[in-house]
């Protein structure tokens, strides 16, 4: 694939655009064009409907990536011809008929539950302290508090929405493994991308590798962007 292919970037709950701030730079330096959504977070019909808008201003192959919840939105969108590869990154990716909390069902309930903060609206936000020890345990201390200042909430009926594709079946899927993971269990991580036959990358990280380990997360979507 040459320089015209363009990744999407969708960000996942408890975050906004930004944090695909440091993978960016290292996929235009690899030749690659990058956009990164602002996903609304209200509904999986919004997100596709947002990301799907951004499809459609660029032209040529793309690939799209999904952080978390963010993979739950390119699964449903990503069976498209111009689509070559998916990318999730510590992301969910259900099957048809299932949501994120269905897949769920058989792992223990992980730690960053404990942070999670529900407002009258049954929107989801993390708490400063379950951003700091759960979502960027490995991060510096202000970036956790500047994640947490800026992360979009979330409705909580999202996780319970089920999908109506599921693209990781018809397009070739890679996969992130966050080995150190406190919002989605690891296990669950290793287990989702076995399920969708990924090419899993484990990195020594918490929820956010895009964050922490960005070497690490571009240089599979770089692989997913030349391989596919």
């Amino acid at each position: 694939m040459g320089t015209n292919a363009t990744v999407i970037l969708v960000h996942g709950a408890f975050a906004d655009g930004s944090s695909w701030s440091r993978v960016i730079p290292r996929l235009q330096a690899a030749g690659l064009l990058a956009v990164a959504v602002q996903n609304p977070l209200v509904s999986l019909d919004d997100d596709v409907a947002h990301v799907q808008r951004a499809i459609d201003r660029t032209k040529g192959p793309l690939v799209l990536v999904g952080h978390s919840w963010g993979g739950a939105v390119i699964t449903q969108l990503g069976d498209q011809d111009r689509v070559t590869a998916l990318v999730y990154v510590a992301a969910f990716a259900p099957d048809i008929g299932q949501s994120p909390n269905d897949t769920l069902k058989s792992f223990p309930p992980s730690a960053g539950l404990s942070g999670v903060s529900v407002d009258k609206g049954r929107f989801l936000t993390l708490t400063p302290e379950g951003m700091a020890r759960n979502f960027a345990q490995d991060l510096p201390a202000e970036e956790a508090a500047l994640l947490a200042a800026t992360q979009g909430p979330v409705a909580a009926s999202c996780f319970a929405t089920k999908v109506s594709a599921a693209a990781w079946k018809a397009k070739p899927a890679w996969y992130v493994v966050a080995a150190k993971d406190r919002m989605l269990p690891p296990d669950f991580l290793r287990a989702t991308a076995s399920r969708i036959g990924a090419r899993s990358v484990e990195v020594d990280s918490g929820h956010a590798p895009h964050l922490s380990r960005p070497d690490a997360v571009a240089a599979v979507i770089v692989e997913a962007a030349r391989t596919a």
